[in-house]
């Protein structure tokens, strides 16, 4: 018997939309990184990324449980003495609903230059439209 190795050339990338209309944060999260690596795809391999381009429309809407609105946070810092920056996922999913569900989906893929390849497949919509309409993508019921 031979082990199967899937070739670059032989990886056909297909095209998903997924509303996150009323959708947990982390479930949903966890779907996009399963379409994003591929792992739905029976040539799945860890080392190839056999993943497919994920559309992210009403990012706005999705919700959380417990009291995460209040007490999640999200940290940055500017590289200078004093320059760490916080913020509450209140206040991030006013600004920007859209970042969100960026950073969670992107804990969730590895942490190298093939998750960073995975993460660019990923677009993600505030409101109920997007430009990808050309692609003809399958929508995912969650």
């Amino acid at each position: 018997m031979k082990t199967y190795a899937v070739k670059a050339s032989e990886i056909e990338r297909g095209w998903w939309v997924v509303d996150a209309s009323d959708q947990t944060l982390g479930r949903l999260a966890t779907r996009i990184a399963t379409l994003l690596e591929g792992k739905h795809k029976p040539m799945y391999s860890p080392h190839i990324d056999t993943g497919d381009h994920v559309v992210v429309i009403n990012a706005a809407k999705v919700r959380v449980t417990g009291d995460k609105l209040v007490q999640k946070r999200y940290y940055r810092h500017s590289n200078y003495p004093g320059g760490l920056k916080e913020e509450s996922l209140e206040r991030l999913m006013a600004r920007k609903p859209e970042l969100v569900i960026e950073r969670a989906v992107k804990g969730m893929l590895p942490q190298n230059r093939l998750g960073r390849a995975m993460f660019k497949k990923l677009k993600v919509y505030g409101g109920g439209d997007h430009p990808h309409a050309a692609q003809q993508p399958a929508t995912v019921e969650l």
